[in-house]
């Protein structure tokens, strides 16, 4: 049976996107340490768990799931992806709008890209977050919780807003809500963990964009057994590390 179709009024076309693009490194050294770490990141970050971290952002912008699906890949890997919407009843916050009813047009996808593929032994795991909404939600409220919700070496964070909605006089415009940056959503507890702090910011183009690394922790953060902190090889690979997040940052070859 057809599900019932919602009929909507006075809809905002503005698109919202925020794209979270974040990078996790470890130290391993040898090939069975290499198979660990893949291990490990497919038990922490699978689809499933995946999918729980994009349900739990739904929740936190206020929206309501449509659909949800989920892949995990042989051999590495996995992929989610959350349909939303935002139905709310009465008027909008945009001035002078009047909305019966409200939809969002919306979706999170979440996809995984483990690589324990470098001869070094220095592996990575990268994840895109990309949140995509239209109306009155805003993405960027989801910005500490991805922080806490994965381990963050290196982050790309670009958010653009695109589109236009009218008001009820019929003018249009191009951004319902203003701000300076996107470190202004980020917990300041949060951005003193960080070293580089790369922030571009084109209100004009309704585009913003934040680089982040981390600051140098110690190889305890790095490796997968405690005992390995000893290992003579360990400065020399921390060294190689710090290089790969710099190399990643600056998107240097």
């Amino acid at each position: 049976m057809d599900k019932e179709r919602i009929k909507i009024s006075g809809f905002n076309n503005l698109t919202k996107v925020l794209s979270f693009n974040l990078y996790d490194f470890c130290i391993t050294l040898d090939d069975d340490q290499k198979s660990r770490y893949v291990s490990y990141i497919h038990d922490k970050y699978n689809a499933s768990k995946i999918t729980e971290i994009s349900t739990n952002i739904v929740k936190m912008i206020d929206a309501n799931i449509l659909a949800v699906s989920s892949q995990d890949y042989d051999p590495v890997g996995a992929s989610s992806m959350v349909l939303m919407s935002d139905i709310k009843g009465g008027g909008s916050h945009l001035p002078s709008a009047q909305v019966s009813m409200h939809l969002d047009k919306s979706h999170i996808t979440v996809h995984t890209y483990p690589d324990a593929a470098d001869p070094d032994g220095i592996c990575s795991f990268r994840v895109d977050i990309d949140i995509s909404t239209c109306g009155e939600i805003i993405p960027l409220d989801a910005m500490n919780y991805l922080f806490e919700a994965f381990e963050c070496d290196v982050v790309y964070i670009d958010y653009v807003v695109r589109g236009y909605t009218r008001l009820a006089d019929g003018k249009k415009i191009y951004n319902d809500h203003h701000f300076n940056s996107i470190l202004d959503f980020i917990k300041p507890e949060i951005k003193r963990n960080y070293t580089y702090l790369s922030d571009v910011n084109m209100p004009q183009d309704n585009t913003w964009q934040t680089k982040m690394m981390i600051k140098e922790i110690g190889a305890e953060n790095y490796l997968l057994s405690a005992d390995d902190i000893s290992h003579p090889e360990v400065p020399e690979k921390m060294r190689l590390l710090r290089e790969e997040m710099k190399e990643v940052y600056h998107m240097i070859h």
